[in-house]
This record gives structure tokens, C-alpha cells and sequence, in this order.
């Protein structure tokens, strides 16, 4: 099921448009109750400026997150291309035929991890991954025959090739769900709204209608939008190119 976040462009506007009108409401409850007024202007810069810091914080540790599953996904994608690299090497040890029919179903399987990582459609990603359980299904059937009529260590190299290139398309599924949780979105929404309360609160009366206004949602915004574009496997434009892949398949001679 698809996520506000993966349409960073919709976070980017729905956040904008959000904060700017928090800013707004902020601007007009200070009209009415000025904190000059109260003489609270020393308590209010701290309050405001103790805000404004936990909310860069949090921006921050959210920014690294999202780095850092984009880095795991560009990983297992090159851990990936190397384990079907090395297994279409290692089918070499088989007899001829069984060669033949483990590489041809290898450069099938290799299609479809290069259509996982381009796909953007649901539907087709659906499909994706009923293809590519039954080509593991039957890359493996491919190697019970010849790995129980030589019990070799050849065989078991052969084998344990198989069993990384089985593995690392579950990692690399893993890394695509691991996503940044919805309550910390949530809490980093709650802190820019109450940021951008304070601002328009404790403006001052001659630039409370100002587009300075602007400045820390439009800020806060462009940020959010970074985040959902790192954060996204399939939005946005920051998205993982599956270069190693598309590499290895063009060597292999693969569609």
C-alpha cells in the first residue's frame, strides 16, 4: 500500500501549506495577546529557541536515517549483481546440460531484479514477485538433480552460490520495507507545527503579514521533501539505479 511519503512532491506542499497557516494562526493569537505585553519576551526566546533546536535535531537524526536506508538498498543491490555473478561462474562446474538450464534461468532471474529496481507500477511489481519466486523455485529444482547424484564438495560450492543469490533478494526486500516509521513523521509534523506557531507568535507587529513568515515553513518543507525522496524506494527522483545489475546482465548477454 502506497504512503503520503512516497510523493515527496505532496509532502513538500501539503507540509508548506500546513506550517505556513500555523505560522498564520500563531501571527493572529499574537494580535490578540502580544507577548510584549505580558512582559514574557526573556521566557518566550527561550521556549522558542529550545523548540527551533529540537526540531533541527529531530530533521537531522530523521536525514540520517533515510541516508542510511539508502545506502543499504545501493549495497544489497551490488550484493546482489556480485551473488548471480558468481553462481552463473560456478554453474560451470555442472555437467553441460545442467550448465545450460541453471545460466539460462539465471539470466531470466537477472531481468527481473533489474525490473524490480525500474518498476514503479504496482501492479507489474506484483508480478515482478511472482516471477521471481518461481524462478527461485525453479533455480533450485535445477540443482537437487545434479547435487544428489554427485555428493561433492564441487556441488556443495555450487549449492552455496545458489543459496546467496536466494538470500540476497531477501535482503534486499527487507531494506526496501525498512522505512522510516510513521510516528516519527508524525513527530516531526507535531514540532514544525508548534515551531511554526511560535514564529508567527512572537513576530513582531510590523512583520507579522511579512513573507518572513514563509521562511521556516519553506525551510522545514524543502527538508521533509528530502527526506521522503531518500526515504522512497519508488518515488520521487533520489532512487537506487540498479547499475551493477544492468552491468552484469549486459555481460551475460541477458534481456
Amino acid at each position: 500500500m502506497n504512503r503520503l511519503t512516497d510523493f515527496p512532491l505532496l509532502v513538500f506542499a501539503i507540509s508548506l501549506l500546513w506550517l505556513y497557516l500555523s505560522a498564520q494562526i500563531g501571527a493572529a493569537l499574537g494580535r490578540r495577546r502580544p507577548i510584549d505585553a505580558v512582559g514574557a519576551r526573556g521566557d518566550f526566546d527561550v521556549v522558542r529557541a529550545a523548540t527551533l533546536t529540537l526540531l533541527g535535531l529531530i530533521i537531522g537524526f530523521s536525514f540520517s536515517m533515510a541516508i542510511g536506508r539508502y545506502d543499504q538498498r545501493k549495497n544489497y543491490e551490488e550484493a546482489e549483481a556480485n551473488a548471480i555473478g558468481t553462481e552463473y561462474v560456478r554453474a560451470g562446474l555442472l555437467p553441460a546440460a545442467d550448465a545450460a538450464t541453471v545460466r539460462t534461468l539465471l539470466r531470466k532471474y537477472l531481468d527481473q531484479r533489474v525490473l524490480f529496481y525500474t518498476t514503479r507500477d504496482t501492479q507489474q511489481l506484483r508480478q515482478i514477485g511472482a516471477d521471481t519466486a518461481k524462478l527461485q523455485a525453479d533455480l533450485w529444482a535445477a540443482l537437487q538433480g545434479p547435487a544428489a547424484a554427485n555428493p561433492n564438495p564441487v556441488m556443495a560450492l555450487v549449492l552455496a552460490g545458489m543459496n546467496d543469490v536466494l538470500n540476497s533478494q531477501g535482503y534486499t526486500q527487507a531494506a526496501w520495507w525498512n522505512r522510516i516509521p510513521r510516528a516519527a513523521w508524525g513527530l516531526m509534523l507535531t514540532i514544525a507545527t508548534w515551531s511554526s506557531m511560535l514564529i508567527g507568535y512572537g513576530a513582531r507587529s510590523n512583520i507579522r503579514e511579512s513573507i518572513l513568515l514563509l521562511v521556516l515553513p519553506l525551510v522545514v518543507s524543502i527538508s521533509l521533501f528530502f527526506i521522503a525522496d531518500l526515504d522512497s524506494p519508488r518515488g520521487g527522483v533520489i532512487r537506487v539505479n540498479p547499475q551493477n545489475l544492468v552491468s552484469l546482465a549486459e555481460s551475460l548477454g541477458a534481456p
